[in-house]
Order: structure tokens, then sequence, then C-alpha cells
């Protein structure tokens, strides 16, 4: 009978995801301002948790990009340049446009598109720009997932903390009517439904470009 002697006690799922949530969504907002550190010790404080909790969800939000750390130093949340930003929303056409091409080939509206999309409909409503904010990430996630590849979403996911950062940080969508981003949406929506590729490829570029226009904007604004 195999007994279990392992140095390594694993902390409650519960516990690390709504840390991890909970971070993720200060980072985002802005609670937690860029060039702030935030370091296990202060996790811990901050949340009563033990370092190691703490550690390992610094870790995982230093791998999504939405904390930063260099040789000897705590992590920080990250300012991107106005060079980063290029770089980002480059690679992000290059994966979103790619997975509308694919839904739109196939006709395949799928049910987290319109469910995130219903959603930021209701936030917009509400005048609840966190809500948008999320739901959101939450559409352009779903365009992502609606290919099925995990190669993808791995890949995609490389980006997602820093895209997710800048959508808070930089609060794109007070640049411009909420209605706006919904429709765009419904755009991109509406040539996947009918399986148009070149109009699902235009109508995604077309909106990733307003959205970079409008964070740079910022940036040149300062």
């Amino acid at each position: 009978m195999a007994i279990a002697t392992g140095q390594y006690k694993l902390g409650p799922a519960s516990l690390t995801e709504a840390l991890f949530a909970s971070l993720r969504e200060r980072i985002i907002n802005g609670d937690i301002a860029p060039g702030e550190k935030v370091t296990e010790q202060r996790v811990a404080d901050e949340y009563g948790v033990a370092r190691p909790t703490a550690k390992a969800c610094l870790e995982r939000l230093t791998s999504l990009g939405l904390l930063r750390r260099t040789a000897h130093r705590s992590a920080s949340v990250p300012l991107l340049d106005a060079a980063e930003i290029d770089d980002l929303f480059f690679s992000r056409q290059t994966f979103e446009s790619a997975a509308a091409a694919h839904l739109a080939r196939a006709k395949d509206l799928t049910e987290e598109i319109t469910t995130a999309q219903e959603a930021m409909r209701h936030a917009v409503e509400r005048g609840d720009f966190r809500g948008q904010v999320q739901h959101d990430i939450d559409f352009h996630w779903a365009l992502v997932n609606g290919v099925r590849s995990d190669r993808l979403a791995r890949m995609y996911e490389i980006i997602a903390g820093e895209i997710h950062l800048t959508m808070g940080q930089f609060a794109a969508h007070r640049r411009t009517s909420p209605t706006t981003v919904v429709g765009e949406h419904e755009e991109i929506m509406d040539a996947i439904r009918e399986g148009d590729v070149e109009a699902a490829e235009a109508a995604l570029a077309e909106h990733l470009g307003r959205a970079h226009e409008r964070v740079t904007a910022q940036i040149t604004a300062g």
C-alpha cells in the first residue's frame, strides 16, 4: 500500500483560485497601480494566507504578464509603453483574426460568444464599467475557445494577461460610447453567422484597430 510522504503540501484549490481572482481584478482595475510593488508578505498580510500560497499566486500572475519581476526585485504591476502596446495588438490580431476566420468558415457562432456578448450588453445598460471590461475579455476569449484548439488557447494565454491589464489601466472603454464596442462585436458575430470569412476578419481588424487607437491616444496624452 502506497503511503503519501511527499514534502510538498497542496493548498485548497478554492483558496488559491479566489486569491488569484481577487488580485487579478485589483490589478486590472487599477486598485493596485502601475509600478506598485506586490510582495509575498503584502499578499499574506492583506489576505491572511500563508506565504507559499501568496508566492504561488504571484508566480502565476507574473507568468500571465499581470506582474513583472526583475532580478533581485519584488514583483510590480507593469505599465506597457507604446512599442509594447503595438506589439500586443499585432499579436492579438494574429490570434483573433485566425479564430474569427475559422468560426466563419464553419458558421459556428458558439454559445460562449453569444453569452459573453449578452452579458456585456447588460453591463452597458447598468453603466457597469468593470463588467464591461470583464465581458469584453470573455468575448475575445470565446472567439479563441471556439476554435477548440488547446494549442491556440495556450498561445493566446501568453498575451491574455497583458490584454486584460491594458483594458483596465487605459480604460479604453471610457474613451468611446459603450454601445460602440457592443456594436463592433455584433458586426463580428454577424459575419461569423453568415459564413463571410473576409467580413469576419475585416470586422475583427477594425474593432481591434479602434481599440489600439484609443489606447495609443491615451499614452500620447500622458
